[in-house]
C-alpha cells in the first residue's frame, strides 16, 4: 500500500494526513488496550480523538483546493490593501483596488457600498450577478435597500472582523460550489 504522506503535492495535506494517521492509531491503540484488559475505553478520550480526526480529515481534504479568488473594492485603497493582505493570511487569494474593475466569474466581490452611486446600469447589474459582499459604514434603510438590489450575499458594518468577513466569504463560495 502506498503512502499518500511522503508523495503528496501539498505540505498541508501531507502534514494533515500524517496527524490523522497517528490520530487514529492513537484510538485504535486505547480501544485494544481497553479490550486486551477487559475494561471499559476511556469515551471521553476516544470522542476527542474522533473529534480530532474528522477535524484532521477536512483540513486533508481542503488542501488541495484552490484559494478562493477575492476582490477588495473599496475608495479607501489602504483600507483595501490591508484587508486583502489579512485575507491572504487567512489562505484566500485576494486582491484589492480603489474602484470597480471589470469582473471576473468565480471571483467573491467584497465591495464598498459608497463605490455603487458611481455605477450606471449596466454596472450596477454586473456587481448584481456577483452577489457582491457589501462593507460599508452605513446602516440606514436606504443603503440596506441598495445591498438588496445588487443580490448582496451578506451586508457588514464597519469596521469589520476577519473571522466575520472569512465566514462571508466561506459561505458565498460554497454557495458558488452548490450552484455548479
Amino acid at each position: 500500500m502506498g503512502s499518500d504522506t511522503g508523495s503528496s503535492r501539498s505540505p498541508e495535506r501531507a502534514a494533515a494526513l500524517h496527524r490523522l494517521r497517528s490520530t487514529l492509531a492513537r484510538l485504535k491503540a486505547e480501544l485494544e488496550l481497553a479490550e486486551a484488559d477487559g475494561t471499559s475505553p476511556p469515551i471521553e478520550r476516544l470522542l476527542e480523538d474522533l473529534d480530532e480526526a474528522f477535524g484532521l480529515l477536512s483540513a486533508a481534504e481542503g488542501a488541495d483546493r484552490p484559494a478562493t479568488s477575492v476582490l477588495v473594492v473599496d475608495d479607501d485603497n489602504r483600507l483595501a490593501e490591508v484587508t486583502a493582505k489579512g485575507l491572504r493570511r487567512l489562505g484566500f487569494d485576494a486582491h484589492a483596488s480603489a474602484s470597480l474593475p471589470r469582473l471576473t466569474a468565480g471571483v467573491v466581490l467584497i465591495v464598498d457600498l459608497g463605490l455603487l452611486d458611481e455605477l450606471d446600469g449596466a454596472g450596477l447589474e454586473a456587481v448584481r450577478l456577483a452577489r457582491p459582499i457589501i462593507v460599508t459604514g452605513a446602516a440606514d434603510r436606504a443603503s440596506r435597500a441598495l445591498g438588496e438590489r445588487v443580490a448582496a450575499s451578506d451586508y457588514l458594518v464597519k469596521p469589520v472582523d476577519l473571522e466575520q468577513l472569512r465566514a462571508a466569504i466561506n459561505l458565498r463560495a460554497a454557495d458558488d460550489l452548490t450552484a455548479n
